[in-house]
């Protein structure tokens, strides 16, 4: 939810706002002002960023049992992409120095920076110079990519994987920070087999103080809406009594890196889905009915932000519904009706334009994959299914 907006009465604003509820305390009136005035922009605290180093550390939370992993030599290089519309430069820059410094400079090709069509002054002037700046010293390490109308963060994406040179592509949003060690277990499990798409293990930068809350490992799945969730790893998993084993994954947030030429074989991401949402689960799906696999790595870690607010626009929802009927279309059979069932909407005559999807029928068709029963039954058990459904809609009591 968006956070309220400032009111007349400022001291009354501050009270309310989720902001200042762990930090702050202790700043005048003015700053206060400031804080909320960007937090309500960003979705974060733009006002800490701007005051914390950009190569500040982070406490190292993978598994103990991962220090003591060794890994090939030889590697293949990766190209970062960070997606980006209106986020604090300071934000931007902490990822792209914790990228640096904690990626192994022989791994790491590039850098590709995403804008959206940002309409914030600071993310053209003076990014552009922190850019020359880097390059200046490597040229053409850092590229920059820049719609000249929005796109979304789907297309966003696709933009910053055609702009990479590396064997591997690792795309992440632009407000993350990577832990030590990140690398080398993806770029392993990658080598090994190329159909694998890898999530790392998230943890919560908190968008009011920029503390690192860790999160538990835990494999990423989907409800019938569509919406990205966490689930506990499989117990599979669990037999294995081994906290760096790869953890199988029926679906993903949506940061993840994948082969590079294998990404473009699999069908990229949906670019008729709009603006934010169901790509990844859609991915996700994609790949293990066509014949790869999904994982998170508990040796990979990374910190995120969770923002308040998204930045692209106050209806998300509907922009995650439609996607999400794109994906029922194309990849879920007769299951598709569980769909337009979570989102209580009718399955013939729905009024929303999904656009056109036989492309990515064909790709289906020309992939030859696998039934959506078999990854319900294989892949994502934990799934409930509704069988024997008369009817569906929302019970009013008129008093």
């Amino acid at each position: 939810e968006a956070p309220p907006k400032l009111e007349d009465n400022p001291a009354e604003a501050f009270t309310d706002s989720s902001l200042f509820a762990h930090w702050g305390q202790e700043l005048s009136p003015e700053n206060r002002r400031l804080a909320l005035k960007q937090f309500q922009y960003y979705g974060y605290n733009a006002y800490l960023s701007d005051r914390l180093p950009l190569d500040r550390a982070l406490p190292d939370l993978r598994p103990s049992a991962c220090r003591n992993l060794t890994f090939p030599e030889s590697l293949p290089e990766v190209s970062i992409v960070f997606i980006f519309v209106n986020e604090a430069l300071s934000v931007i820059l902490r990822s792209i120095h914790s990228a640096i410094n904690r990626t192994p400079a022989h791994l790491l090709k590039e850098i590709i920076l995403v804008d959206d069509n940002s309409n914030n002054e600071e993310l053209k002037e003076k990014l552009q110079k922190y850019v020359d700046e880097v390059n200046a010293h490597k040229p053409g390490f850092i590229k920059v990519v820049r719609h000249s109308k929005q796109e979304g963060l789907i297309r966003s994406r696709v933009s910053g994987w055609r702009a990479a040179t590396a064997p591997v592509v690792a795309l992440f949003d632009a407000h993350v920070e990577f832990s030590v060690g990140w690398a080398e277990p993806v770029l392993t499990r990658i080598k090994e087999n190329r159909k694998r798409v890898i999530s790392p293990s998230f943890d919560n930068i908190k968008y009011d103080n920029f503390e690192i809350e860790e999160y538990p490992l835990s494999a990423q799945g989907f409800d019938w809406e569509l919406w990205c969730r966490y689930l506990n790893p499989p117990k599979s998993w669990w037999k294995l009594e081994n906290t760096t084993a790869p953890i199988r994954s029926p679906a993903l947030i949506g940061c993840f890196i994948v082969d590079r030429e294998y990404f473009q074989e699999i069908g990229l991401l949906d670019e008729g889905m709009e603006v934010y949402g169901g790509e990844n689960v859609e991915l996700g799906i994609r790949v293990w009915q066509c014949g790869g696999s999904v994982e998170v790595l508990p040796c990979s870690r990374i910190a995120h932000i969770e923002r308040a607010h998204k930045p692209y626009t106050e209806d998300l929802t509907a922009h995650v519904r439609r996607n999400a009927l794109r994906v029922a279309e194309v990849w879920m059979d007769e299951f598709k009706s569980h769909v337009y069932m979570a989102w209580n909407i009718p399955q013939e005559d729905s009024g929303i334009d999904i656009g056109d999807i036989s492309e990515r029928k064909a790709l289906r068709k020309k992939l030859q994959c696998k039934t959506f029963r078999w990854y319900l039954v294989s892949v994502y058990p934990e799934m409930r299914m509704y069988s024997d459904t008369v009817a569906y809609g929302v019970v009013r009591t008129c008093l």
